[in-house]
């Protein structure tokens, strides 16, 4: 008996050993593609397409109890030519299990995209297999996906996300790059996306990028996902996506992009801020039209309108704005093409001269400091002084100067929004709301103490000095024949074909430094009036004017700034005689031997009159004289600083 149940026993063990081999050898032929079984292509599974490819299309659909349906066709051709063609159905739907060939049709869809690709990706680590590199850019793709809005959880259904892959991608027709079933699926975006837009995809359907898709077929048009992005959506409310739009705009625009990106709108777009107008504020988003559309949103009949969502009471002047204005484009826009080639032509100019003048300057006179000839301070302390300027000019000096730099970093931020320098700066300040009242408040001191200098000018010569006052005197900042024998015996001595010549109260070099600024003054603050009052101005003059002061406002402050921190800063600072720095105009003074030397027909003339001695001051005292030194070390720095941003801005144009 004992025998009996021992052999029953051996046998028992040995049957289920078979059942287990045999279920083992089952499952991996289960989990072995077609194509290594057969050594050809798989085929979709047998049992799923024979309901889901059924041509009836009665059978394809399927009624939920709530009364809802489902078009569950499949068309295996397609299937099989996509990306997953070599996948079997419950590799993606692994909650689905047959029984007796069926599967209950109340199951819910669960398909699990991320994780299959992770773990597809893992599995495939280091592979140099071409599939392995597209896993990551896919893996690459689901990460931007899972900080979209679309990966956020419905608000009506907080069951599920707002949108999941499937919604989106055809699940069983996703196409490869540059294949026949992408144009197919570019064209099918405005439909995918309208399921959920429907209210936008009715206006895109009436835009010229719609009608491109709809009617025309053209696959290269724009559609939803070139514009929102494919992967990485965020609320269009965001100004993350107000940002990127206006991005993605220029990448089918690029010559707009570059006109667009060169106004104020654009200047502030790029520097991270969307409280200026943006492409589709102008030209309208889903419903976009060509500008000869009568319902178009820049129509000429419509465009006033337009314009007056942000420029309440705009006057009809404005429609002779160039919104995307080219400089570049004689035919098209003369008068902006000529201002700007005489811009270029006038900083060429100036700067060709002067930065000449420079280095010819301090060649020179380091060469006669080498030799003993230039200025040498006495061995002894000089305690007697010239006085060069008055208090009301030091004050003057002083805040034009911390208004200057304030306007030119303000201004320059804007200008070159390009660079990385930039958007921290306009960060610092507060964003561009706050950096357009510090630009402005600082243009207000800048032509107040310009207006103030003028006052007291015409004061001191139509009144004070009227009667000893000579318009071309050696006192005069007018430009006269004198200093133009001035320049040429400078030239002169740069060669050293002459010595050094001698000057009276002003030389050439210091009234061009007078009259750069007052030019510039007068330049740049009535184009500034007028780009800070457009509506006013246009009920004036024609819109074009705002494309024209634009460009001489920055043009022109540009010249300014560069003269100012290069050329000034070397006549007055730089320059072997000065370095590292003259405090005359902080003091007022300035030691009598330096004076002799710098101008000395003044003082001759001042000697012979008589008139000397009421120039002569005791030496600034320690305080002040420190102070000096403080406040022309913290300008000069911050000068160059400027400088150095402008240089970089320059550089880095594109």
């Amino acid at each position: 008996m004992r025998r009996i149940n021992k052999v029953w026993s051996v046998m028992l063990a040995a049957l289920l050993g078979l059942s287990a081999f045999t279920a083992i050898a089952a499952m991996e032929q289960a989990s072995t593609p077609a194509s290594e079984k057969a050594g050809k292509p798989l085929t979709p599974n047998k049992k799923c397409t024979k309901c889901h490819a059924d041509d009836d299309e009665d059978e394809q659909i399927w009624e939920y109890e709530d009364g809802t349906t489902k078009f569950i066709y499949v068309d295996p051709d397609k299937f099989e030519n996509s990306v997953h063609g070599k996948q079997y159905c419950v590799g993606c739907h692994t909650n689905v299990t047959l029984t007796k060939g069926e599967h209950d049709e109340r199951l819910p869809i669960t398909v699990g995209c991320v994780q299959c690709h992770q773990e597809n990706l893992e599995e495939q680590e280091d592979s140099p297999d071409p599939k392995h590199k597209r896993l990551k850019v896919v893996l690459e793709q689901v990460d931007s996906y899972m900080h979209s809005v679309h990966a956020r959880p419905s608000l009506a259904d907080q069951s599920r996300t707002n949108a999941s892959c499937h919604d989106c991608h055809d699940a069983h027709n996703i196409g490869t790059l540059g294949s026949e079933q992408r144009a197919e699926h570019r064209l099918k975006n405005p439909d995918v996306c309208g399921k959920c837009h429907e209210e936008q995809k009715q206006a895109y359907l009436t835009s010229i990028h719609g009608k491109e898709v709809a009617e025309k077929k053209n696959s290269d048009a724009a559609v939803c996902s070139d514009c929102h992005t494919t992967h990485n959506i965020e609320s269009p409310e965001a100004d993350s996506m107000k940002l990127t739009i206006t991005q993605n705009c220029g990448s089918c625009h690029e010559d707009s992009l570059k006109t667009y990106l060169a106004s104020y709108h654009g200047q502030v777009n790029r520097l991270g801020y969307t409280n200026t107008a943006k492409c589709y504020d102008c030209h309208g988003g889903h419903e976009l039209k060509k500008i000869d559309d009568p319902t178009s949103s820049i129509h000429i009949d419509n465009r006033l309108e337009t314009c007056q969502q942000c420029h309440e009471d705009a006057p009809e002047g404005f429609l002779g704005f160039h919104a995307h204005g080219n400089a570049d484009d004689f035919e098209r826009y003369p008068g902006i093409w000529i201002t700007a080639k005489f811009m270029e032509a006038l900083i060429i100019g100036v700067f060709l001269f002067f930065w000449t003048h420079v280095l010819l300057w301090f060649y020179r006179e380091f060469r006669d400091r080498q030799q003993g000839k230039g200025y040498i301070p006495p061995a002894g302390e000089e305690t007697v002084y010239f006085r060069r300027f008055s208090v009301a000019w030091r004050i003057i000096h002083l805040l034009f100067a911390m208004s200057t730099m304030t306007l030119v970093l303000t201004g320059s931020t804007l200008l070159f929004s390009h660079t990385d320098w930039a958007p921290f700066v306009i960060n610092i300040l507060g964003g561009p709301q706050i950096e357009a009242i510090i630009h402005r408040t600082a243009a207000t001191i800048w032509l107040s103490v310009f207006l103030v200098h003028v006052a007291i000018a015409s004061y001191n010569v139509f009144i004070a000095e009227r009667k000893t006052f000579r318009w071309f005197g050696p006192t005069s900042m007018i430009p006269n024949w004198q200093d133009w024998h001035d320049l040429k015996a400078m030239f002169r001595w740069f060669f050293g074909k002459a010595e050094r010549p001698s000057f009276d109260r002003w030389s050439y070099w210091q009234k061009f430094d007078y009259w750069a600024p007052f030019w510039g003054a007068g330049v740049i603050g009535l184009s500034g009036l007028m780009l800070f009052l457009p509506t006013k101005t246009a009920i004036i003059l024609p819109g074009f004017v705002f494309n024209i002061a634009t460009i001489v406002h920055a043009e022109e402050a540009l010249l300014a700034t560069i003269f100012l921190f290069s050329v000034h800063f070397f006549n007055a600072h730089f320059r072997p005689d000065k370095f590292p720095m003259s405090t005359s105009i902080f003091t007022g003074a300035v030691p009598l031997d330096e004076f002799k030397h710098e101008h000395k027909r003044e003082y001759e003339r001042l000697e012979a009159s008589g008139e000397l001695e009421k120039y002569l001051v005791n030496k600034p005292s320690k305080g002040m004289q420190r102070g000096s030194d403080i406040i022309g070390t913290i300008l000069i720095f911050f000068g160059l600083t400027l400088l150095t941003l402008v240089a970089i801005g320059f550089a880095t144009i594109t």
